[in-house]
């Protein structure tokens, strides 16, 4: 029982549980900035780039095969999908942005918290009072 007891207590200690609400939160704002970046950004840059689909661009390196029918044969086209990967840079780069700006937010906000030294002791001030007084 002692290793279920320690393990409990190491599991339920706050810094592992505000963890795995943080890994809980990312993964949410990486599907939204995914969705963000692929159904929004890359629609709206698309008649600026010329009607470029940049999710769509890829090097074929093997063409699809097709069968009697006419229809793509599953798993035999070999390309480098260069557009999807440009879109996950993307979703990084913005990802990465907001987590900088929220982390310089809560930085700021501690160092607005940090409170200013405390006053000496009455008693100390006026023992310093009376050693300047006996300076001079």
């Amino acid at each position: 029982m002692g290793m279920v007891s320690e393990f409990k207590e190491f599991a339920m200690k706050g810094n592992l549980v505000d963890m795995a609400v943080g890994f809980v939160m990312g993964a949410a704002f990486g599907a939204v900035v995914k969705s963000f970046i692929d159904d929004i950004f890359m629609p709206a840059i698309s008649p600026i780039m010329g009607g470029i689909d940049l999710g769509s661009m890829k090097y074929v390196m093997k063409p699809a095969e097709f069968d009697a029918s006419g229809a793509i044969i599953e798993g035999t086209e070999t390309a480098i999908r260069y557009g999807q990967f440009i879109n996950g840079v993307l979703s990084f780069l913005i990802v990465a942005l907001v987590m900088f700006m929220i982390i310089k937010g809560m930085n700021k906000a501690k160092k607005a918290e940090e409170e200013a030294p405390a006053a000496p002791p009455v008693n100390e001030v006026l023992l310093a009072e009376i050693r300047d007084l006996l300076k001079k």
